[in-house]
């Protein structure tokens, strides 16, 4: 299976500009070789000329960095399709309407407009799971996208809106790659999406946290808005949230509630690049912190532990400190005992 997988992912590379914001870059390998397309299976229609399916994995057709400007014809056989990196300009309605038993479907990197997409263009794909969209030219959601997606990125186009139904009913997402848009309010449009466990909705034109965050988040990447305040109870409803990243925002110490971010199972907390003058309380649990470039002029140790003991000290092995109005000779003597886990504090 794992083979399969590999062999799968490798026709993205080279993927699109956003691989720091990958987390599975690491299963892309090098280029699998691509076999001709003359022996292939023809079930379900011939492939075309300016594609390849290898005749070893015939459910797979490979049109990627061909320099196409239109769809080309798909076999219904083909659950696999990689399109990206292309000149493609439009997909409309009839485009897709033989490619049925599509599983995966890669169209970054092409010349796509939102008004380009006909309406009717993926209504007829009951099994798509993974729908790569990012590096187009889109400013909305295409209409009625597949409800089975579980992974969806359409990151680095130009949307400003995201409507309740443009993700209603997608159950089964759990990556939705948003980022590097123009979104200025999400409004309650993420509230039913019971199994996201990535959002990346950094890059945007936010002004203030989604309202109903999906509960069960695993990652949240904020980072590069312009939001200046947390909502009351911010990460009370999460219980698997590890990662959240919202560096390079307009945050200041009157917009944090009071612990919002003392919570249990939090990994990683990423506030860099904002206008704290207090280093906020955080949970012992905390093994990750960057608060890099604010405006922080104290050293509390009372931030990372209120009781210090034999059992109980911060778990913090990573905090960032440089770029503020500290330096090492603010650091408390007594620190070490607290944060004896810490070996990489930089001030």
């Amino acid at each position: 299976m794992r083979a399969v997988i590999v062999f799968l992912l490798s026709a993205l590379i080279p993927l699109s500009h956003c691989q720091s914001h990958d987390p599975f870059a690491w299963l892309y390998g090098p280029h699998s070789h691509r076999f001709g397309s003359l022996l292939g299976n023809t079930n379900g229609g011939q492939c075309p000329d300016e594609c390849d399916c290898p005749p070893t994995f015939p459910v797979a057709m490979y049109c990627d960095g061909r320099g196409l400007t239109a769809m080309p014809t798909i076999p219904s056989r083909v659950k696999y399709l990689y399109l990206q990196n292309n000149a493609i300009t439009a997909v409309p309605d009839s485009a897709l309407v033989n490619a049925t038993n599509l599983v995966w479907l890669m169209m970054h990197g092409n010349q796509l407009t939102s008004g380009s997409i006909g309406e009717k263009a993926f209504m007829q794909m009951e099994g798509l799971e993974r729908l790569y969209l990012q590096y187009n030219n889109l400013t909305a959601f295409p209409s009625n996208l597949p409800r089975t997606l579980r992974d969806l990125r359409i990151d680095h186009n130009k949307i400003e809106k995201v409507t309740t139904a443009d993700l209603e009913g997608m159950d089964n997402l759990t990556i939705l790659y948003l980022h590097d848009n123009s979104v200025t309010d999400l409004g309650s449009s993420l509230k039913s999406l019971k199994s996201l466990t990535l959002l990346d909705i950094s890059d945007n034109k936010l002004t203030k946290v989604p309202e109903a965050l999906p509960e069960h988040l695993h990652q949240l990447y904020m980072q590069s808005n312009s939001i200046d305040s947390l909502p009351d109870g911010f990460l009370g409803s999460f219980s698997q949230l590890q990662y959240i990243r919202i560096a390079h925002n307009q945050l200041t110490d009157k917009g944090i509630p009071a612990n919002a971010f003392n919570v249990t199972g939090l990994v990683e907390l990423d506030l860099s690049y904002n206008k704290l003058e207090r280093i906020p309380p955080v949970s012992t649990t905390l093994q990750h912190l960057y608060l890099q470039a604010n405006q922080i002029k104290e050293f509390t140790l009372g931030s990372f532990c209120s009781i210090v003991d034999v059992t109980n000290f911060s778990k913090l092995q990573t905090l960032r400190l440089d770029g503020n109005e500290i330096s090492r000779e603010d650091i408390p003597t007594d620190s070490a005992l607290c944060l004896r886990l810490a070996n990489n504090i930089e001030v």
